[in-house]
């Protein structure tokens, strides 16, 4: 037996938080050094697992863990890890102690339950990202509203309680309708296979749906999946929430969480319901280029920054949704890599502005003016970050938003046109947003501003350079991913459009 290191991987965080709670008098290290650290040998062990992972390989999965778990339904405990899986377990895995940091202080009191419900969220990010079961992809994806709801009612603003309760009460339903789609998928298999069988890659190789079933099938998967993302018009909890919650909450939600709508559609409804997808495409590519420009358009009317954040991230997400119903390799691989660029850009917005609201206990836009002048470290890394956020050339935002669009022009050519538009809009929403807030004239409440301490800056650092990074090297996310997504499109079978030659006539 190989060694199981997504289980322990996956173990870390969960013993992080159980060591919250041994009394002091048998710990050595602080509550926010147990999470910090017990977060960083998490990045260490899927380090490791990155450079042992075969970029080569025609295996479906590496590094599996499975084991019996509910043997008389066919349910097992297993863990697996593909090119797009590992992608984003990195992208959680970097992201944790960022937020750990960077939020040292966001929580004064109740320190010890802010942190096990941090650690508790990347566990289950972390869970859901590596399951090849579908039936345990249910519980994770059902779990994992848990930590996030407790981490708004109980630490977010003055709304909180109303926000907690939307957010639940709209994951749930999505929940709910998987569940429905899951125990019919459930018996479609006993029928058909002879057996009961959660295995995505069984389910993905062996089950010949007919079309009416693969339809509302899909549809019920979708619908879960379109509100985690979210898609419009299922994306109202999240402005709601990104206001009420602390930034490093949202920082979690958005960055993190939200991206299992997008992988639950790469990972689970392309491979299992291909036919659905293709047949679907052309109505989701069009609502995904709707809620490209509509939540660009909402975000320039904003007045708070915080929900400035969630209808730019509603705008990136169509454009994620749009590059994995593109069918094209290009488009694709793009959404992958703006999984992370959005991450990486999120986190930058919410934890530089979250020192800023923090210092004010107030996020709204008007309060603030000319705070480069107290604070110009914050301001930089807060540029940085949204210029990320729009894809400028250099930044990781640009690559992806450019293999999107390329992708998808290639076989949807007006919503493609359309979402192109979103470019200027980005601009406007981002860049006015700057100007109110970082230059101008310097009002009294941003005059005693304090700038960020070596501290923060450190926090945020790795932030500023994997955006660079990225920017002029996305070769590392492009080669792990593309096998992944090379076998996603045979299962589908799709296949990128040949381009197209004249011949020339000599006369």
């Amino acid at each position: 037996m190989n060694f199981p290191w997504l289980l322990i991987v996956l173990l870390t965080p969960l013993i992080g938080t159980v060591l919250l709670f041994i009394p002091k008098r048998f710990v050595a290290f602080s509550d926010q050094q147990i999470a910090l650290y017990s977060s960083l040998i998490t990045l260490l062990f899927v380090i490791v697992i990155a450079l042992q992972f075969d970029i080569s390989s025609s295996a479906t999965t590496q590094f599996d863990v499975s084991f019996d778990w509910i043997p008389v339904f066919g349910i097992t405990f297993h863990l697996g890890l593909t090119g797009i899986s590992l992608v984003l377990v990195g992208l959680t895995a970097v992201l944790t102690p960022i937020v750990l940091l960077a939020t040292e202080y966001e929580v004064q009191k109740k320190n010890k339950e802010f942190l096990m419900w941090i650690l508790l969220t990347q566990a289950s990010a972390l869970a859901v990202f590596l399951a090849r079961d579908l039936f345990l992809f249910y519980v994770v994806f059902e779990a994992m509203l848990i930590p996030i709801f407790f981490l708004v009612g109980r630490f977010g603003g003055p709304k909180r309680g109303a926000a907690a309760l939307k957010f639940i009460l709209f994951g749930l339903a999505g929940g709910l309708v998987m569940l429905a789609a899951l125990i019919w998928l459930y018996f479609v298999a006993v029928n058909q296979l002879g057996r009961g069988t959660f295995s995505i890659t069984a389910l993905s190789n062996e089950l010949k749906l007919d079309a009416w079933t693969e339809r509302w099938l899909f549809l019920g998967f979708f619908f879960a999946f379109a509100l985690k993302a979210p898609m419009i018009p299922g994306h109202t909890w999240l402005p709601d929430t990104a206001e009420q919650a602390t930034p490093g909450t949202s920082t979690m939600l958005i960055g993190i969480l939200d991206k299992v709508g997008t992988y639950g559609m790469l990972a689970i409804l392309l491979p299992i319901f291909p036919n659905a997808s293709i047949e679907f495409a052309p109505v989701i590519i069009g609502f995904a280029a709707l809620g490209i420009i509509y939540g660009a358009l909402v975000a320039i009317a904003q007045k708070n920054i915080k929900r400035t954040f969630a209808y730019i991230s509603i705008s990136h997400f169509g454009f994620i949704v749009m590059g994995i119903f593109s069918f094209t390799s290009i488009g694709m691989i793009g959404s992958v890599i703006y999984m992370v660029a959005h991450g990486l850009s999120t986190a930058g917005l919410f934890l530089t502005a979250g020192y800023l609201i923090r210092q004010k206990d107030n996020s709204l836009i008007s309060n603030f003016g000319g705070v480069t002048k107290a604070a110009p470290v914050m301001t930089g890394l807060f540029l940085i970050a949204g210029l990320s956020s729009i894809a400028l050339p250099g930044m990781a935002g640009f690559v992806a938003e450019f293999m999107v669009l390329t992708g998808t022009f290639q076989k949807y050519k007006i919503p493609a046109i359309i979402a192109t538009l979103a470019i200027v809009l980005a601009a406007i929403y981002m860049l006015w947003l700057y100007q109110r807030v970082f230059t101008g004239t310097e009002t009294k409440e941003s005059s005693n501003i304090i700038d960020l301490n070596k501290k923060q800056i450190l926090a945020l650092s790795p932030l500023v350079a994997l955006t660079l990074l990225f920017g002029f090297y996305p070769a590392p996310i492009i080669k792990i991913s593309e096998s992944t997504i090379a076998h996603t499109m045979t299962l589908v079978g799709a296949t990128d459009p040949q381009p197209m030659i004249r011949k020339v006539v000599n006369q």
